[in-house]
C-alpha cells in the first residue's frame, strides 16, 4: 500500500491509502443507522466508528447559522476513505438537501482534507451544515494530524455563506464566485476593503451575477478570513478545481454528443425501413 508520512516536530505520523473511517451521529435509532451504514456500501462494524454529537456539531456552527437549523440532535454521518496522492476529492451525499457537492469539496479543501472520498449521509433529508464535523475528526483520526481550528472554522464559514449565496444566485454561481475569489487571495491580502470589493463584484459581473450589499459584505467577510490561511495552497487547490471542472465538463459534451450522434443514426433507420401511411 501506498504510504504517507508526515514531518512534524512530533515522532512520524503515517498512514496509509484506503485507511477508512465513519462517523455516525449520536442520536440515530438502529434502523436509521442501517440506512446510513447502506448509503457508505459498508455493513457495520467493517470500518472504525466515531460518534458525532450535537454538542460537536455546536462547536463550529453556532454563530454561522440559526440555532433552530443545528437542532439539538446529531443525525449526519460520514465515510472518509484515503485516496492516493492527486486523487483529489471523490465525494457524494445522501439526504443532503442544501449543501452540494461543490459546496463540500470547497469547504474541505479550505479546511485541509484533500486526497479521499467521501460520503454524506443522513436517514431523512437534512440540510447537511453539520457534516464538516464528521469529517474533521475523522479525518484526522485517520492521518494523526490535527487540522488547523482556524482552518476548519473558515470552511464551515465558507459552506455557510455559498449556500446562502446559491439559494439567491445558483449552487453553481456561488461556488464559482468563492473559487474565482480564491485565485486571487494573494492579490487581495495587499488590497483595501473597498479595493477587494471592486474585486468581488468584477467577479461577480463576470458570471452576471448581482450581489446585494449584505451579501458582498459577507463575501468581503470570509476572503479576509481566507487570506489568513495557506494562502497558495489555496490559490492551487482552486485551480486545480476549475481545471477538473473543465474536464468534467468536456467529457460530459462529448457524451452527450456521442449520444445525440446514435440517436440521430436511429432516426435515420427508422425513417429508410419504417412503414408509410
Amino acid at each position: 500500500a501506498f504510504l504517507f508520512v508526515l514531518s512534524l516536530a512530533a515522532p512520524a505520523l503515517a498512514f496509509e491509502v484506503g485507511d477508512k473511517r465513519v462517523t455516525m451521529g449520536a442520536n440515530l435509532t438502529a434502523e436509521q443507522r442501517a440506512l446510513v451504514f447502506r448509503d457508505f456500501g459498508i455493513s457495520e462494524g467493517d470500518v472504525p466508528e466515531l460518534t458525532i454529537t450535537n454538542a460537536d456539531e455546536r462547536v463550529y456552527l453556532n454563530g454561522l447559522v440559526p440555532d433552530s437549523k443545528i437542532g439539538s440532535v446529531a443525525l449526519s454521518c460520514i465515510y472518509i476513505e484515503i485516496l492516493g496522492e492527486n486523487a483529489g476529492l471523490d465525494i457524494t451525499t445522501h439526504n443532503i438537501n442544501w449543501a452540494t457537492v461543490d459546496m463540500y469539496r470547497n469547504a474541505f479543501h479550505t479546511a485541509g482534507i484533500t486526497n479521499a472520498k467521501i460520503i454524506v449521509s443522513a436517514p431523512f433529508p437534512v440540510s447537511g451544515t453539520a457534516a464538516l464535523t464528521g469529517a474533521y475528526k475523522a479525518y484526522e483520526d485517520i492521518t494523526g494530524k490535527q487540522l488547523a481550528d482556524l482552518a476548519k472554522a473558515v470552511g464551515v464559514e465558507e459552506l455557510i455563506v455559498t449556500g446562502e449565496l446559491a439559494a439567491f444566485i445558483g449552487t453553481e454561481e456561488a461556488a464559482a464566485l468563492i473559487n474565482e475569489l480564491k485565485k486571487i487571495l494573494d492579490q487581495t491580502q495587499n488590497m483595501t476593503d473597498d479595493e477587494v470589493r471592486a474585486e468581488i463584484k468584477n467577479i461577480a459581473d463576470a458570471y452576471t451575477i448581482t450581489l446585494t450589499t449584505s451579501q458582498l459584505e459577507q463575501v468581503l467577510s470570509l476572503c479576509r478570513k481566507l487570506e489568513k490561511l495557506n494562502v497558495d495552497e489555496i490559490k492551487k487547490l482552486a485551480e486545480s478545481l476549475v481545471t477538473a471542472q473543465k474536464a468534467t465538463t468536456a467529457l460530459s459534451n462529448f457524451a452527450q454528443g456521442v449520444k445525440n450522434f446514435f440517436a440521430s443514426i436511429g432516426d435515420f433507420f427508422a425513417r429508410l425501413f419504417g412503414k408509410k401511411d
